[in-house]
């Protein structure tokens, strides 16, 4: 049995999974937190799923050993393609997997269409598809694979010309066919919300998960009466790309600096 004191683990295949961190420590501020950066394979959107289960498997025996209470996989793609395989080899530990925020978004629009702004890994899941089919009936959901911008939010670009350009480039034809909902169906988007509140009309509704994601691991340590009392330790770091690289970007995307070690893989 884990105790009350015990760290959660939040992974992502690289620095995305931060936009979800920093919602778990908003909302639960009493736990202890640690963070995997599987920047050395990153990204995940174009990698094969038994890939993605290879890496996931590697990184929650990580976790494990470190004497984690409950994983968080704060990507929607290693979601997709490793959640159901961790949960068969891990039944009793609280696992929490991301999806994209069909549901809120179908019920937030008004035009009736709502654009997704995703990794191809995403969009072309079983999952996704089930998502569209279980929540998106009445509505037209229009996907827009955007290759390039999750290397851009790991090099920590979030404003340069060319990014604006590429961001620009998948979000116009959504506007043009009339979504007035954006879902970000990836963890790296939000860090991009700034940019995209500059091209998208005030009315546009932008939707993520990561809020959600923080209350579901809420209650499954709630249910199990794992919930941290507290103080909580400082944040320990992982990546399995060279170190300094997550290091210089963590006060850009995380708002701090942090320590962060090489994850042996």
């Amino acid at each position: 049995m884990a105790e009350r004191s015990a760290p959660v683990g939040v992974m992502d295949s690289g620095v995305g999974g931060l936009s979800v961190l920093a919602e778990i420590q908003r909302l639960l501020p009493n736990e202890s937190l640690l963070y995997v950066a599987d920047s050395g394979h990153v990204p995940y959107g174009e990698k094969s799923p038994d890939y993605i289960r290879q890496r996931l498997r590697h990184i929650a025996g990580f976790f494990h050993a470190q004497g984690a209470k409950a994983m968080v996989l704060a990507c929607n793609t290693a979601t997709v393609a490793a959640v159901a395989d961790l949960r068969e080899c891990y039944p009793d530990w609280p696992l929490v997997g991301m999806e994209p925020a069909v549901k809120p978004a179908a019920a937030a629009t008004r035009s009736g269409v709502v654009g997704v702004l995703a990794t191809t890994g995403t969009l072309q899941s079983a999952k996704f598809a089930a998502l569209l089919d279980r929540f998106a009936n009445d509505v037209k959901v229009i996907t827009q694979p955007c290759p390039g911008l999750v290397e851009c939010i790991e090099a920590g670009d979030l404003a340069s010309p060319a990014l604006r350009q590429l961001l620009a480039s998948y979000v116009q034809p959504l506007l043009e066919a009339g979504c007035d909902t954006l879902i970000l169906g990836c963890t790296h988007y939000p860090f991009l919300r700034p940019l995209l509140a500059q091209m998208v009309p005030a009315e546009v509704a932008i939707i993520d998960t990561g809020a959600a994601v923080a209350r579901q691991l809420q209650r499954l340590l709630e249910a199990r009466g794992l919930l941290a009392e507290g103080p909580a330790r400082e944040t320990t770091f992982w990546s399995s790309a060279e170190p300094d690289t997550l290091s210089g970007v963590l006060p850009l995307l995380w708002g701090r600096s942090g320590q962060v070690q090489r994850l042996l893989s």
